[in-house]
């Protein structure tokens, strides 16, 4: 099978990769049903890369449809160690603007729906979610931001609330998100950042800044095409800071914590297990 260093998930606005070289359109079965799209392979600066898009191209699954479980597993098995996530996000903080970016280092689940883990059903495994972003991946990521000709505004740190959407936030749902002290809100970040730590692969998110959500006094309201239009407007910027985060992975191959993420987190052994439940998740320690 095809084997990829770097996985790269595109959000809403972002369907390919501009910068992938040797393209080969692949689909790769899971335990977890299909993708949400078929993953496409390929090369940058001459290292392999895993380029899938998260609500598939067109834009057809809604962020409750995406198939978190089938994602995360596929770009395992295709051999995956370092998982930049892509997304659009609305500000929580009036200095936090349309147009900038921000690598937020913690989450805040608020999703309802979805499924959260590849175990259960014959597994038990208790991953920890303390640190849930890769500090060395994010690290890369801002210094790839930093590497452009004009950069974005950056902004590091910060916590990512996901809510399960797809209808935006009421008001007193904004406001109460600020309460928190998060920096941004999102759809699609949970759970796919818990299932790449049981996958073992060091995550971070390139949250891209589109709107002010519906808090703010003096801006409009969000909407799906003015999210849209910012995200386009930052788009060559995520696809060049992309292209140099994953050539400073394939120099550098920073070791992360999350690699040996269930090293201390199986309760049930692999050898305790059964065999069809074994082989669902013996990719995940490899």
């Amino acid at each position: 099978m095809t084997q990829a260093l770097v996985g790269v998930i595109g959000g809403s606005g972002l369907y390919q990769m501009d910068a992938l070289q040797n393209v080969q359109e692949v689909q790769v079965p899971t335990p977890f049903g299909s993708t949400s799209d078929s993953i496409m392979c390929g090369t940058v600066h001459g290292v392999p890369v895993a380029f899938l898009a998260r609500h598939g191209r067109g834009h057809h699954l809604i962020p409750s449809e995406v198939p978190y479980r089938a994602n995360v597993h596929a770009l395992k098995q295709l051999g995956v160690k370092y998982l930049i996530s892509m997304s659009a996000v609305g500000s929580l903080k009036e200095e936090l603007a349309p147009l900038d970016m921000v690598l937020p280092d913690q989450f805040i689940d608020l999703t309802k729906q979805r499924a959260t883990t590849f175990f259960g059903n014959g597994a038990v495994a208790h991953v920890s979610m303390a640190q849930p972003v890769c500090s060395a991946l994010s690290d890369v990521l801002a210094r790839a931001v930093g590497s452009l000709q004009t950069p974005p505004q950056l902004h590091r740190g910060g916590s990512y609330v996901c809510m399960e959407g797809p209808q935006f936030s009421s008001l007193a749902e904004s406001q109460w998100y600020r309460s928190m002290n998060a920096s941004v809100i999102g759809m699609t970040n949970m759970p796919e950042a818990k299932l790449a730590r049981e996958a073992q692969m060091a995550y971070a998110t390139l949250a891209m800044v589109t709107d002010y959500d519906c808090w703010h006094p003096r801006e409009a309201h969000v909407t799906a095409d003015a999210a849209i239009q910012n995200l386009m407007k930052n788009a060559s910027n995520a696809q060049h800071i992309a292209a140099r985060a994953i050539a400073l992975l394939g120099q550098e191959r920073p070791v992360s914590d999350a690699h040996t993420a269930l090293q201390h987190a199986l309760v049930t052994q692999p050898e305790a297990m059964a065999p069809e439940v074994r082989a669902r998740l013996e990719v995940l320690w490899r």
